[in-house]
């Protein structure tokens, strides 16, 4: 039996036979104090500090002064009458000498006791409002629309719970008969960005501009600077910069096969306004005219590269910042297309660094080529074993392969290493 039960028998014996024990006090006022109930447990304890009336004298105290006795009757008075015994006292059950001891006991802990009951009743300070419960902030994920002279198209919206500041923004093409909410899906790129504090647009391509969703990439209108698609998606990013918190000098774009062909038509129509851009399966800005060139273009590659006339394209020694996907097995489009975006890329006045990762999934080759201060410029990844699929995407979107690097996770690193302006 723990020494608080063997209290709390001693406690209850004494309750029982109606006696006030120093003891059963001592345990009153530990709960009382446990509970908070300081001011109560204070008052009990000046009323244990004013003795107990109910204990008997210790053995040495003076007897009591007896009573005077009556004046007896007179003898003949008297007669004989039975005697009825003495009434008897209540015994008492609690010895005086260890009374006595107690008493003195918790005397002696009271004294040290109430200082500290009496700092607890009263704070030294007022404690500090705690903060209002933050309520965490979530991420959305919006439709939206913009209109220009140029033509009008809707787009989804990434807004991060807890966007940088100033936050990038990446523009997300999507490829043939995808939308914004299933190339968000495949790509996986929202969950980045939310961790990195990235807006994320995703233009949609309209049926009534191509039956198939795809980008007109391959016509001229669409290529050049303040004109058609171009025009619009370059429109659409600056409005998504006017309504929020944007780094100007950080901004990107990427796509997917047609969307990869548009990005790059895009960003180098507008240097000034993307930092970097990011091709998967894609092509070579302005390597086709037509339809007829586009399909040619998607099986062998095209030669010219995006010379006519018509192609607005990047100052002459200006190099764009350029990572490209691009599955070696990809039927859809050739992977030739990849060398052209490199050789677009000026790749030829930069030192190439190549590495080959195996053992997990789809192996692949990947190039970074820096410039003389050894800063990444371009970054080439072939997989090895995939197609016309993005890769590392997410089964629940369409066109994509789970087996492939994470394609979105390097274009975000690959972005964060590069912005407008000086480096």
């Amino acid at each position: 039996m723990d020494p608080f039960s063997k209290l709390k028998d001693m406690q209850d014996g004494v309750r029982d036979r109606n006696v006030r024990s120093p003891f059963a006090d001592m345990i009153e006022v530990t709960r009382l104090t446990s509970l908070g109930r300081l001011d109560e447990a204070t008052a009990l304890i000046q009323r244990s500090l004013g003795g107990y009336a109910d204990a008997p004298p210790p053995p040495d105290a003076p007897a009591p002064q007896s009573q005077p006795r009556r004046a007896e009757a007179p003898q003949e008075a008297r007669r004989e009458v039975p005697q009825k015994p003495p009434r008897a006292e209540p015994a008492r059950t609690v010895i005086a000498e260890p009374a006595v001891r107690v008493r003195k006991a918790v005397g002696k802990v009271v004294r040290g006791l109430a200082p500290v009951l009496k700092g607890l009743g009263h704070a030294r300070r007022i404690p500090a409002r705690p903060p209002a419960p933050r309520t965490p902030a979530e991420s959305r994920f919006v439709a939206l629309s913009h209109a220009e002279p140029a033509g009008s198209r809707d787009y989804k919206l990434f807004i991060p719970g807890h966007p940088a500041e100033p936050a990038p923004l990446v523009v997300m093409l999507h490829g043939c008969t995808q939308n914004p909410d299933d190339f968000a899906a495949g790509t996986g790129m929202n969950a980045l960005a939310e961790r990195a504090g990235f807006f994320v647009a995703y233009p949609a391509q309209s049926r009534q501009a191509h039956v198939q969703r795809c980008w007109n990439w391959y016509e001229p209108r669409d290529q050049r600077r303040e004109s058609g698609e171009a025009a619009i998606i370059a429109g659409l990013t600056r409005a998504v910069m006017a309504a929020h918190p944007i780094d100007p000098t950080r901004v990107y774009i990427a796509g997917m096969s047609a969307g990869g062909a548009a990005a790059l038509n895009i960003a180098r129509a507008y240097p000034d306004l993307y930092a970097a851009v990011g091709v998967h399966s894609g092509l070579a800005a302005g390597c086709a005219r037509d339809l007829g060139s586009a399909l040619m273009a998607m099986q062998v590659g095209a030669p010219g590269l995006g010379t006519a006339p018509s192609f607005g394209a990047a100052p002459v020694g200006q190099r764009i910042p350029t990572i490209v996907f691009h599955g070696e097995d990809d039927g859809t489009v050739s992977v030739r297309n990849a060398d052209q975006v490199l050789a677009q890329a000026n790749v030829a006045g930069l030192t190439a660094r190549s590495e080959t990762f195996e053992g997990r999934g789809h192996p692949f080759t990947r190039t970074r080529y820096q410039d003389e201060t050894g800063r990444v410029m371009v970054e080439d990844w072939r997989v090895r074993g995939a197609g016309h699929a993005w890769s590392g995407g997410r089964p629940e979107g369409s066109y994509t392969d789970t087996d492939g690097p994470d394609a979105s996770r390097a274009m975000l690193d690959f972005f964060a290493a590069h912005r407008l302006g000086p480096q």
